[in-house]
């Protein structure tokens, strides 16, 4: 077990297996970090004083206000960087220790910042406990559509609104049914979270040439938190027949610190058996997952914040191989900074459920928080939290909080 001269609280996500990756800003500009315990490392400043003598053509990648160049320098650069951290971060006489006050910055004292360029951003529908639970609301006799279990079910989102943590999300407007076949247009009533993880790709793919099974790992660089923020009654009216457009286009939150791939490595562990076997392109064997605690807490106003949902990633159906064989098996490629998202994770409990369409049962059953508060979806002024975290004997390795705070619909001007 490594030992930090740091002080590292025992319950830090950002212990010194992980040191995941993002973009933060004090006085000065932009720039890339590490997390460590309650501190970032600024990479930038490190770079300069020679830290990392192996990429010396690195130096630009720290200091851009995005990821997208260091990560593109290949999952070899950044083992490396984490390497050159984790054993300074052992040795007494190393320059992080001895120049701490210039290298380490408290988080406290940081803004952190969208870590990507995203250009594209996928949402696959890969829990079956959800898949099977919402089908369940409105097609009781047949829950899963005839194809959900032949490929990964998923439909292209809105990159250009994905924020980090912390950026407030305005009540949405938009087209609702009404009993009598038209629409109204006002403010949703039925605002709801979704609980994934966001695979972030690593390097591109060539148009026209699909990903094999067996290569598809290689393409992740890391992972994050994702909150795909849904207006669940403007989606019933729009969803038929292509799927969601503006019941999400308006928001998704992500953590602001990307956990790389070699540091989630140490939580794999066997993904659910596949029934029926999908099509070759789709089997790899071992098929894997991670054993990744989730959970969402809702804060409502001005009170404490309430657990709301306990889950794991262990469950997910088709796995992040599996969505990158089939997402680019037309030929779509991909490109370094893409995201490509889970969909809602939820167990089979009421307590391990993903978003609030679950948990209420499309509202029908008030979920009860404290003090006389309930919810059926998302009201004003209410701040969704989520976390998660792997945990195997001494090792932690977590991403953090992925926090958003409802606002009141903006005016709409006609």
């Amino acid at each position: 077990m490594r030992q930090s001269w740091l002080p590292i609280p025992h319950d830090s996500d950002f212990s010194i297996h992980n040191l995941p990756f993002g973009i933060f800003s004090d006085e000065r500009p932009a720039r890339a970090g590490l997390a460590i315990g309650n501190w970032v490392v600024d990479l930038a400043a490190a770079y300069a004083l020679n830290m990392f003598p192996q990429y010396p053509e690195a130096g630009n990648a720290f200091r851009k206000p995005v990821l997208n160049d260091l990560i593109a320098l290949g999952r070899g650069f950044s083992e490396y960087v984490r390497k050159i951290i984790q054993t300074a971060l052992c040795d007494e006489q190393s320059d992080l220790k001895q120049l701490a006050d210039h290298l380490l910055i408290p988080q406290k004292k940081v803004q952190m910042h969208m870590p990507l360029k995203v250009g594209n951003y996928t949402d696959f529908y890969s829990s079956e406990e959800h898949a099977f639970s919402v089908g369940k609301l409105f097609r009781p006799d047949n829950p899963l559509f005839p194809n959900w279990k032949h490929l990964p079910v998923a439909y292209h989102g809105r990159a250009s609104s994905i924020v980090v943590s912390g950026t407030p999300v305005p009540r949405p407007r938009g087209q609702t049914g009404q009993a009598n076949g038209t629409p109204s247009f006002k403010p949703t009533n039925a605002l709801d979270y979704e609980l994934e993880l966001a695979f972030v790709v690593g390097k591109e793919s060539v148009i026209g040439q699909p990903v094999s099974i067996e290569e598809a790992e290689d393409y992740i660089f890391g992972m994050l938190l994702f909150n795909d923020w849904s207006a669940r009654d403007i989606q019933r009216w729009e969803y038929q027949p292509l799927g969601p457009f503006t019941s999400k286009n308006f928001a998704s939150g992500v953590s602001p610190w990307i956990v790389t791939w070699e540091a989630l490595q140490h939580f794999r562990i066997p993904a659910p058996a596949q029934q029926p076997e999908p099509l070759p392109y789709l089997a790899h064997y071992p098929r894997q997952n991670f054993d990744l605690s989730l959970s969402v807490s809702i804060n409502p106003g001005s009170s404490e914040e309430f657990l709301v949902c306990q889950t794991n990633a262990s469950g997910i159906y088709w796995t992040a191989a599996q969505q990158i064989a089939h997402h680019t098996v037309t030929g779509c490629n991909l490109q370094t900074g893409d995201l490509l998202a889970t969909g809602t994770i939820s167990g089979s409990g009421i307590s391990q459920k993903g978003c609030l369409l679950e948990a209420t049962l499309n509202g029908t059953q008030p979920l009860k928080l404290r003090d006389g508060i309930d919810r059926r979806f998302l009201e004003d002024h209410d701040e969704v939290i989520m976390r998660g975290f792997g945990q195997k004997g001494d090792v932690r390795v977590g991403f953090g909080e992925l926090r958003g705070k409802v606002l009141p619909a903006i005016r709409y001007s006609s």
